[in-house]
């Protein structure tokens, strides 16, 4: 008999990316490296487990934006043409390095793994949500939701309809796509401020997630700390991340991926290859850039990348194992002293960004995969667990007021609002004044009301908190300005188009082309409450 619960959860989520008007945009890229390295990775660790018959158990968000642009013709034709590419240079690399042995090794491994994600690809034809939602329906994957286009809600709380919007938007969408209202809500970023959890409990949402400190700091405090939920006023649970587990997978100083023997992520032939022989697999312009094949470990710490060591996928392997039975090791004896505590079966959460797992990571599916099995076969201590199972087995909880948290840098709000971004704010806040005053409109013609749908559209997108994290981590930062400007430009012609009843259907013809995440939104999302 298990005296514990182990529960693993994944946020799957990247921006609403997406260019139509254009035949080359680099961060399109971000989906299909995400496609190839994370999300076909995982499905096959979970077709591998379901057929051999290991019952897992599994939480993952899986957040609107990444849905809709899985679901999109567009991007699924492009993916499509950049799996193609990566297939067609691996075969140049087996030719390339025939008298390699190494190298021909490590390219004719990566042959197998594209010729892998091909398969999965075209048996779903392309269409990867439908080959989560069969694990959902299953009962092995809980799939849980997300702010609609992962606005950071503590930052809108001045707006109660834009925040209840995110929520609401989202919720529709996650049934229209899997069938069923979601149970549960990854809040973006884990930002929770207090009485949040009137709205989440309002769009029939159970439970969410926060940081370890949301729960810590409550008032009361929790008797059991983050190892049991605690139950808001309003009756919708709250889980708090587990610091110790997730410390062993994240840390950058003592965490599982910085092992010598796994891939070094930072050394990719993109910029090591002979240029004109690269060119072709590089962006249009002739700008290098990464095509995902790597032919180094990590080796060691310090070491200058041009002293890396090749990588070999057999030792790697074996290191994602014996990870596995460590983390398993130390859950064991985490859950058995907390059970002495607390004379309860406590529960450790787990929750990671989904793509640490395979893109980061590039052994972490073996680890998950390892983890299950050990898990299943090994030990006895604990089970494997999602949040739904967890909620239903165990109804009686303590009351608490959790505190005002998220997952950031010190753990409150200050990396989504620094000297690098504040300047958004003035902007989305007057826009959301504006849109809650549009909500109040009832159109006047079918133009007009799609003229408000895609202003609601156009602030959402413009609320990602995406935008305002790469602006802080420096990278990308021109792209994250272009994306924040150009949704509220549009949203503010919108606007004063409706007002002054001269809607341009020309113009509005194309942005509803360009940016066509939602298209069952209702702009009355908006009003007030």
């Amino acid at each position: 008999m298990s005296i514990g619960y182990v529960a693993l959860v994944l946020h799957a989520h990247l921006p609403f990316v997406r260019h139509p008007e254009s035949d080359y945009v680099l961060e399109e890229e971000w989906l299909f490296e995400a496609i190839t390295e994370t999300y076909v990775p995982l499905l096959r660790v979970f077709e591998g487990l379901k057929r051999d018959g290991i019952d897992f158990k599994m939480t993952m968000s899986m957040t609107p934006p990444l849905v809709s642009m899985l679901r999109d013709p567009l991007l699924q034709e492009r993916y499509d043409a950049h799996l193609t590419s990566l297939e067609e240079l691996i075969e140049l690399e087996i030719e390339h390095n025939k008298h390699n042995g190494h190298i021909r090794y490590l390219a004719e491994h990566y042959a197998q793994e594209f010729s892998d994600v091909r398969e999965v690809w075209e048996r779903y034809g392309g269409d990867l949500v439908t080959g989560f939602k069969q694990f959902l329906d299953s009962n092995n994957l809980e799939i849980i939701t997300c702010g609609a286009t992962h606005g950071y809600l503590p930052l809108m709380k001045m707006y109660p309809q834009a925040v209840w919007s995110q929520l609401q938007v989202a919720c529709e969408h996650y049934e229209e796509n899997f069938g069923r209202p979601p149970k549960g809500i990854w809040l973006p970023e884990c930002a929770y401020y207090e009485g949040l959890e009137r709205m989440i409990a309002d769009a029939g949402l159970r439970y969410f997630l926060t940081d370890g400190h949301g729960i810590l700091y409550a008032r009361p405090r929790p008797r059991f700390g983050t190892y049991a939920p605690i139950f808001t006023e309003t009756g919708v649970a709250v889980f708090g991340r587990d610091h110790e587990s997730s410390q062993q997978v994240w840390s950058s100083e003592v965490g599982y991926p910085g092992a010598p023997e796994y891939r070094e992520f930072y050394k990719d032939l993109g910029w090591e290859a002979d240029y004109e022989y690269i060119k072709p697999y590089i962006m249009p312009n002739g700008q290098r850039k990464n095509v995902g094949i790597k032919y180094h470990k990590i080796t060691g710490r310090g070491l200058g990348l041009g002293d890396k060591a090749l990588y070999d996928p057999y030792w790697a392997r074996e290191k994602a194992a014996e990870h596995a039975g460590n983390f398993m090791f130390n859950r064991e004896r985490q859950v058995q002293h907390l059970h002495d505590l607390m004379q309860r079966p406590p529960i450790v959460v787990s929750p990671y960004d989904a793509e640490l797992f395979g893109h980061w990571w590039y052994e972490g599916p073996w680890f998950i995969d390892y983890l299950f099995r050990k898990s299943w076969y090994d030990q006895q201590t604990y089970r494997m667990t999602h949040l739904a199972d967890y909620l239903q087995e165990n109804p009686t909880q303590q009351v608490c007021r959790p505190s005002q948290s998220s997952w950031g840098y010190k753990g409150f709000h200050e990396y989504w609002l620094n000297e690098t971004n504040a300047w958004i704010y003035p902007h989305l806040h007057k826009a959301a004044e504006r849109m809650i005053e549009l909500a109040k409109r009832e159109p006047a013609d079918e133009l007009e009301w799609r003229a408000l749908n895609q202003a609601a559209r156009e602030l959402l997108l413009a609320q990602s908190s995406d935008w305002a994290f790469i602006m802080r981590t420096g990278t990308m930062v021109p792209y994250a300005v272009r994306r924040t400007r150009s949704h509220l430009m549009r949203f503010n012609k919108l606007y004063d188009d409706v007002n002054i009843g001269k809607i341009d259907s020309g113009w509005l013809e194309k942005v509803e082309a360009i940016d066509n995440i939602f298209p069952n939104i209702n702009y009355r999302s908006y009003r007030p409450l």
